[in-house]
């Protein structure tokens, strides 16, 4: 249909004639009444907006001589996070002396994916800027078998059931 064919037959039906795909080769238009259409096309926009859930980055930061538990508490955090459905960007912060052993860095943070197992998917693998070593977490959507809690409290308290005695 020409568009000359087209615009007469939206004039016969007092109706507008509106591009709808323009990129399209030839051209897709439709008849259609343009503030219904307009009406329609906000309120879904309006509806998409409202139900889509934006999700936030979140960070959690910790130093190098974290305890167990402090490092249990936190990853138990990190765990509410991605149940949640965001992503959890983990920083370790080096301080002073620390600098010079970049290595404890990088085993806490594999530790620390480990012990998640296939519960996250690494989006950012640890890298080292400046004073902080950091990477991106997000949830795989499998349920976890052991938390990262459970594991991260039974290798705390190993050998310290008797320390005070």
């Amino acid at each position: 249909m020409t568009k000359q064919e087209a615009l007469a037959l939206a004039q016969e039906r007092d109706l507008d004639l509106v591009e709808i795909s323009p990129d399209a080769d030839p051209p897709v238009c439709k008849i259609v009444d343009w503030g219904k259409f307009n009406y329609q096309r906000t309120k879904q926009l309006q509806k998409n907006r409202k139900t889509s859930k934006s999700l936030d980055m979140k960070q959690i930061r910790f130093g190098l001589k974290i305890g167990a538990h402090d490092l249990a508490i936190k990853m138990n955090k990190v765990t509410k996070f991605l149940e949640a459905g965001h992503k959890v960007k983990i920083t370790l912060f080096y301080r002073g002396r620390e600098q010079a052993h970049k290595e404890i860095g990088f085993t806490i943070a594999q530790r620390v994916i480990e012990d998640f197992g296939d519960t996250i998917i690494v989006d950012q693998q640890p890298q080292l800027a400046g004073r902080q070593l950091s990477f991106v977490v997000r949830s795989s959507g499998k349920k976890p078998a052991a938390t990262a809690v459970d594991t991260a409290t039974t290798e705390g308290t190993e050998g310290e059931t008797n320390a005070k005695t």
